[in-house]
């Protein structure tokens, strides 16, 4: 991710919101009645930017493809009859040019162009010099790298009303997810460059209705700028990913319950329990830090021995032995400590272990 990209407020794009900005509308535009009913159910709710496929790259050839640029004319139609901007998707240099001409008024990147250098930047050589926002979602991969180079190829072009879709990963793991939140990496990004707007895509993350709301709510947790949400007139009906869509009904029943949270409050109280709590955990840190730094100085024994007799620094049977141990462990220790997160931390320290045991076979 960039860590210096210029980037117009958030107030500036020229779409009103308040605190978050909803995307809402059907995976594809598949025909003019069913975009403008789907418009009409979503009117006079929380709605900031109709959405709609016209393109969909789908895996498989003989899958619904989009209806093409005739339906640009139906989108901006349907935000017409509900008085908001619309969105959709662009993957080539001919569709920036249809969507111009046809005033669409924000574009997205998606994930299996995010992918593509080349393809971003033949779409980015395209907006040279257009003032319009263009939203890009993370690639297929937990390539946070990736993620950036799309935005800063926008950016170099001059597009300067840019914000990010996390719409998660596609992982060898099993989940209950479609793709996998991995919320470490859309964090991350928003660290390297606070001023981008994030927003969450729980309909491609989940997958599955059902799941939609826990999701949105994470992403409200971690202080996102808003939600895209998949919303067809006719779920059961849809051409393309009719799982994980909601009726109009269904959208503002999920934005009922939905709490948006808020970064600090002035209550004494809150603040005088919260900074003990604080300082406790300062000084757990501050334990564990010191344990990580003795295991690493032991790291750099266990080298040595092993330089001395030609022994690999790489132990399998030893990390898979340990790795269930942690995870067995850590669970009867607290039913805090996920499995998935005992893994990955000590995949990480076994990994800085190696990098340790390295440099003593470089010196």
């Amino acid at each position: 991710m960039p860590k210096k990209i210029s980037i117009k407020r958030f107030s500036e794009w020229g779409i009103p919101f308040e605190n978050v900005m909803f995307i809402a509308g059907p995976c594809s535009a598949e025909s003019e009645e069913q975009l403008l009913q789907t418009a009409l159910g979503l009117k006079g709710s929380a709605v900031n930017v109709l959405r709609a496929g016209i393109w969909k790259p789908r895996t498989r050839p003989g899958s619904f493809e989009g209806v093409g640029s005739e339906g640009l004319k139906w989108l901006k139609n349907a935000g017409n009859a509900i008085n908001v901007p619309v969105t959709t998707e662009v993957a080539t240099p001919e569709h920036v040019e249809e969507c111009l001409k046809a005033g669409i008024d924000v574009l997205w990147i998606g994930a299996r162009t995010t992918t593509n250098p080349f393809a971003v930047q033949a779409v980015a050589d395209a907006l040279k010099g257009v003032d319009v926002p263009v939203l890009v979602k993370n690639p297929i991969n937990p390539d946070i790298e990736l993620w950036g180079g799309a935005l800063e190829r926008l950016d170099r072009v001059g597009i300067k009303k840019l914000g990010a879709i996390h719409r998660g990963f596609s992982t060898y793991e099993k989940s209950k997810f479609r793709n996998q939140p991995i919320w470490r990496i859309p964090l991350e990004a928003k660290h390297r460059n606070p001023q981008l707007p994030m927003f969450c895509d729980p309909s491609h993350i989940c997958g599955n209705r059902d799941l939609l709301f826990s999701v949105a709510q994470n992403a409200m947790d971690l202080l996102f700028d808003g939600l895209m949400l998949e919303v067809h007139i006719d779920p059961a009906s849809a051409l393309s990913d009719s799982k994980q869509q909601l009726t109009p009904e269904g959208y503002n029943r999920l934005l009922s319950k939905l709490k948006i949270k808020k970064i600090s409050t002035e209550s004494e109280d809150f603040r005088k329990h919260i900074k003990t709590l604080r300082l406790e955990i300062d000084n757990l840190d501050h334990q564990l830090l010191e344990l990580l730094a003795k295991r690493m100085s032991n790291s750099r024994k266990i080298a040595f021995h092993k330089m001395n007799y030609d022994i690999s620094l790489f132990q399998p049977d030893r990390f898979e032995e340990t790795a269930k141990s942690w995870v067995k462990e850590g669970q009867g220790l607290s039913q805090d400590l996920s499995e998935e997160f005992l893994a990955r931390l000590y995949q990480f320290i076994h990994e800085e272990s190696l990098r340790v045991q390295e440099e003593v076979l470089s010196d």
